[in-house]
């Protein structure tokens, strides 16, 4: 019996999952899953001071190699719902596509895996190796207590990953576009530039550090960071925000604070950054307070075997020949690649986050076959 994977991805977006709630969303897959034959954890983490979150991991087989579906269940808030045209979590399927929150980002690709493991399995019965899939409730938030969490509890349970295909939307306009074989690195610094209170009529009688704030950021934001490499763009610094909090006219504020975000290549790591924001500060000169948010490390997957996997299958299945990209925001991926080498390929993503946000009905049957294809592949059986 076949698995419908939009039948299956209406069934999940009728689960309102906005992060850090599931709503019953995990709920669904496990009951699929159970049924195929996985054995399924339901890991609840939480954090002093987070809310708690529900992950899955379900494993079916036991043997090496591990290849692992990984993707969440949590979505975006639907924002102003008076402007959506259906209800965000409706499901309806209006014009061959299906309407709701989180069907782009990334509950279509969840339901096309389950779809595609199902048709492999009826194929081929349970490979020479395990099928395996992470799916987290933390995505969209703080991803304290999802994906982290669960890698350190397969680490500490002895459960290896050997391949990874995260789900999230690649796709800029259609589906076999783009996948990405790595990420850039992502992260914030707050600046605090500090001097001393004043009348703006004795200015020598203060410590103006405005102006020595102006001159810092200026030298970074007009400071290219490098070129690019051969697989990333340009590194990227963007001013987000400058603060001073002064009312009033006639006063030299004793402080000015600034807050910068920096997307970064594999040719830099957060402590050179820090480095080089730190040498900028210090030839301005002045009294100084940074603070540092790490994001995510830039990584990138070299083009090999799982990489020509999923490219051949995209190519097999859509008759296109995916760029090989590392641009967009983070994504769990981040985490992964610590444990082993990971790619993601999903849906299109024009609409994610956004109101009436849907995808193409038959783009999630094709997604669930490519899926389906990279699995004969990667363990040599017969594709379909």
């Amino acid at each position: 019996m076949t698995i419908d994977p939009v039948a299956l991805t209406q069934d999940l977006i009728r689960c309102p999952s906005v992060t850090p709630a599931d709503a019953g969303a995990l709920g669904v897959l496990q009951a699929v899953l159970t049924d195929m034959g996985f054995a399924c954890r339901r890991l609840v983490f939480e954090q002093e001071g987070t809310d708690p979150v529900d992950n899955l991991y379900a494993r079916l087989g036991t043997a090496a190699p591990n290849f692992c579906f990984a993707g969440h269940t949590d979505v975006v808030p639907v924002g102003d719902a008076a402007a959506w045209t259906v209800d965000p979590f409706g499901a309806e399927i209006t014009g061959g596509k299906l309407f709701g929150r989180g069907t782009a980002d990334m509950k279509g690709a969840i339901a096309a895996f389950v779809a595609a493991v199902k048709s492999f399995l009826d194929r081929n019965g349970t490979p020479d190796g395990s099928i395996s899939l992470l799916i987290t409730g933390d995505e969209e938030g703080p991803s304290i207590n999802g994906t982290t969490k669960v890698l350190d509890w397969m680490r500490a349970e002895g459960e290896v990953i050997d391949a990874c295909l995260v789900g999230e939307p690649t796709n800029p306009r259609a589906l076999g576009d783009m996948m990405k074989i790595g990420r850039r690195g992502s992260v914030t610094m707050t600046l605090t530039a500090y001097g001393a209170q004043g009348h703006v009529a004795y200015p020598h009688l203060a410590d103006n550090p405005l102006p020595r704030l102006t001159r810092a950021l200026t030298m970074l934001a007009e400071s290219p960071l490098d070129e690019g490499t051969a697989h990333f763009q340009p590194s990227t610094l963007a001013l987000t925000s400058i603060d001073v909090a002064n009312p009033a006219s006639n006063v030299i504020p004793a402080k000015g604070t600034a807050r910068f975000n920096i997307r970064f290549n594999d040719l830099h790591t957060p402590k050179s950054l820090e480095a080089h924001v730190r040498d900028v500060l210090e030839e301005v000169g002045g009294a100084w307070d940074l603070k540092v948010h790490v994001s995510g490390e830039a990584f990138l997957t070299p083009p090999g075997a799982l990489v020509a996997t999923v490219a051949g299958a995209v190519k097999a299945v859509t008759g296109r020949d995916p760029e090989l990209s590392t641009s967009g925001g983070t994504s769990d991926a981040r985490f992964i690649k610590n444990f082993c080498p990971v790619v993601e390929f999903g849906l299109v993503g024009q609409t994610m986050h956004k109101v009436d946000e849907h995808v193409d009905v038959a783009d999630i049957r094709t997604l669930a076959a490519i899926y389906d294809r990279v699995l004969a592949d990667f363990f040599g059986k017969v594709a379909a």
